[in-house]
């Protein structure tokens, strides 16, 4: 039997470990950035790579954005509470994915992000999925205030990610990369540019 707690306080204890796995996904991205600077000739930059990158940090920092709604969240559950965690944790992934350890056995960014490109739309693809169920917890009222177009980009992000884990065409992947960097800057200004 699991316990409930009914609290105002509990979104401030439950926001703490959302920031941290945050805050180690934004880190993972800029000191990934930051060795195109430090080390230019090591490891040619991919342009599809760092548009994905772009649209990582984007989708990260609008996660802690749009989870203040949690705060509406009356009664939380150990489920719920390992449900958060898990969902931000994604996005760790999808960072460490993007900027790994070593680039040792490859021959730069564009070697590595097409042999790597399962794991990468395979998380957007679930990313996308969890995020229905994610904006679900939060009311049903929450849910449909996005209209149509809400479930609609987010079965279109899943659906196009899973393609894209089977397509090698380097150019298709610039295309998408673009496509979804532009679609999720217009549905962050459209839904998201204030936090009512």
């Amino acid at each position: 039997m699991s316990q409930t707690i009914s609290n105002p306080d509990v979104y401030l204890h439950v926001r703490v470990i959302i920031g941290i796995i945050l805050g180690l996904s934004v880190s993972r991205l800029l000191s990934g950035v930051s060795r195109f600077a430090q080390h230019p000739l090591r490891n040619p930059v991919y342009a599809t790579h760092l548009i994905w990158v772009a649209f990582t940090f984007l989708c990260v920092v609008h996660f802690w954005w749009f989870e203040f709604y949690l705060a509406s969240v009356h009664t939380w559950t150990f489920e719920l509470y390992i449900f958060i965690i898990v969902y931000a944790s994604l996005y760790f992934l999808l960072c460490a994915i993007l900027f790994p350890d070593s680039m040792a056995e490859y021959s730069g960014y564009a070697d590595y992000f097409m042999s790597r490109r399962k794991w990468f739309y395979g998380l957007i693809a679930v990313i996308f999925v969890v995020d229905l169920v994610d904006t679900a917890i939060k009311g049903s009222a929450h849910f449909h205030s996005f209209g149509f177009i809400y479930p609609a980009r987010n079965v279109i992000y899943a659906g196009v990610a899973i393609i894209a884990m089977f397509i090698s065409d380097r150019r298709f992947h610039l295309t998408i990369a673009i496509l979804a960097l532009a679609f999720q800057v217009f549905w962050i200004l459209r839904a998201f540019s204030t936090l009512q």
